[in-house]
């Protein structure tokens, strides 16, 4: 039987924080996932940190691929998935332990729902750049967050998934969803934890970049 959830976490040389975000997963009170850990083109210890996970009786998948970017990555993730929804978790972020069995209990009653999405718990500045005015800076819960996105398989399937672009992908897949007429709901439950802690996360380097130009 295939399971409830997928979860896809891609990762790029983030050897250092990828434990506690594996830790977190394999601490959800729900069982029902598998988790797919695309590298994209590693170089530091991240295979090493992988490897001490495998062959342990979890759930547990490991891809390695030449740099291609995130949304390629997560796309590569969604194709090898099984389950009936597909979830993300960036390797520098963290799930609270009852995540999964909350958004199940969601899914559960509105069974009709495309795409759920929402719930972050921000660790760190929770104000970003907005992605259509740089100069403004707004409050992540005003923002649409991938890593939370939990689609049903067949939506995202029929919608190609990520399209790759610098930045924006997850809001372009959000997008695309309310175009396609698919039913979205947004929940408040703040069981994502969000760390904005980290210098080298893809929004940051993408703006500090745009400053410099």
């Amino acid at each position: 039987m295939n399971p409830k959830f997928s979860i896809v976490i891609t990762t790029f040389n983030r050897a250092s924080l990828l434990q506690r975000a594996l830790d977190s997963l394999l601490a959800q009170t729900c069982k029902n996932w598998e988790g797919w850990v695309v590298d994209d083109g590693s170089t530091d210890e991240t295979r090493q940190v992988i490897t001490t996970y495998l062959g342990k009786g979890y759930p547990l998948q490991y891809i390695f691929q030449e740099n291609r970017g995130e949304a390629r990555a997560k796309n590569r993730g969604v194709a090898l998935s099984q389950g009936e929804y597909i979830s993300f978790l960036d390797s520098d972020d963290e799930y609270e332990a009852r995540h999964l069995e909350s958004r199940q209990h969601i899914l559960s009653e509105n069974p009709d729902i495309a795409l759920l999405h929402g719930g972050v718990r921000v660790v760190g500045d929770p104000f970003v750049p907005d992605l259509y005015n740089p100069g403004k800076k707004i409050h992540i819960n005003e923002c649409v967050v991938g890593s939370t996105f939990f689609f049903r398989r067949a939506c995202v399937f029929s919608l190609g998934g990520f399209n790759p672009m610098p930045i924006g992908s997850d809001v372009d897949l959000f997008s695309r969803t309310q175009r396609a007429g698919f039913s979205i709901l947004k929940t408040d439950l703040p069981t994502y934890i969000y760390h904005r802690t980290h210098l080298d996360s893809i929004t940051h380097k993408f703006w500090e970049n745009i400053k410099k130009e």
